[in-house]
């Protein structure tokens, strides 16, 4: 487990700019202390569940502290997500040995996405309904070993730009509405809407790594 710190903190930390703090904490240790309301959240669930809950938790307190704030709850609102206290934004990723957390308090910072995906490969029937025609023209000149684990790139990416979106308030469109310029070389990407005129929404970072892809987004 301490390799896995150390692949976090050596390649996902640079998703983000300098005012954003990052931490990890293990989903399958005991259950952490929670903070004020954070236990109704976990009042009937499973053990999974609450452990897995009280992980991400658990990292969003430490990026507060390394940020210089006391821990305040981080309560749950509509569809799960974390309803974060004033003056600070955050997002929290899980996997199932790792939970992730970034916080700021940066005012300049909107939205902060971040999702953590496995590697394996997505199925080509499952392309048309996540891919716009742009990006399925990407995938075709992949080649055909390349094309479903970059398809689990996109998908990856466009969840990590979901919850910055979401913490928004604006509504959430299709998985094809939303459309990705991805550039490999720098391990970048930008996010539009063709459905709205070709906004663009804002840009990000990816991470690959041996078992999974890490997506970043740090919206201004």
């Amino acid at each position: 487990m301490l390799l896995q710190r150390f692949a976090y903190s050596e390649f996902a930390r640079p998703l983000f700019g300098g005012r954003v703090a990052m931490e990890w904490a293990d989903p399958r240790a005991p259950m952490p202390r929670l903070i004020g309301d954070e236990v109704l959240a976990v009042e009937n669930a499973g053990m999974a569940h609450a452990r897995r809950f009280g992980a991400g938790r658990a990292a969003a307190h430490a990026a507060m502290a390394q940020l210089g704030h006391v821990a305040r709850p981080v309560l749950q609102g509509a569809g799960g997500a974390p309803v974060w206290p004033l003056g600070l934004t955050g997002a929290i990723a899980h996997a199932p040995r790792d939970s992730l957390a970034v916080v700021s308090d940066d005012a300049d910072i909107r939205a902060l996405g971040l999702k953590i995906s496995g590697v394996q490969a997505l199925g080509p029937a499952l392309w048309p309904n996540l891919c716009t025609a742009q990006e399925m023209r990407w995938l075709v000149k992949l080649g055909p070993s390349q094309r479903g684990h970059f398809a689990r790139l996109l998908e990856c990416l466009k969840l990590a730009s979901y919850k910055a979106r979401f913490q928004l308030g604006q509504p959430l469109p299709c998985w094809n509405e939303i459309e990705l310029d991805v550039d490999l070389a720098r391990n970048q990407f930008s996010a539009t809407c063709p459905q709205d005129g070709g906004a663009h929404l804002g840009l990000g970072r990816f991470v690959l790594l041996s078992d999974c892809y890490i997506a970043g987004v740090e919206w201004r």
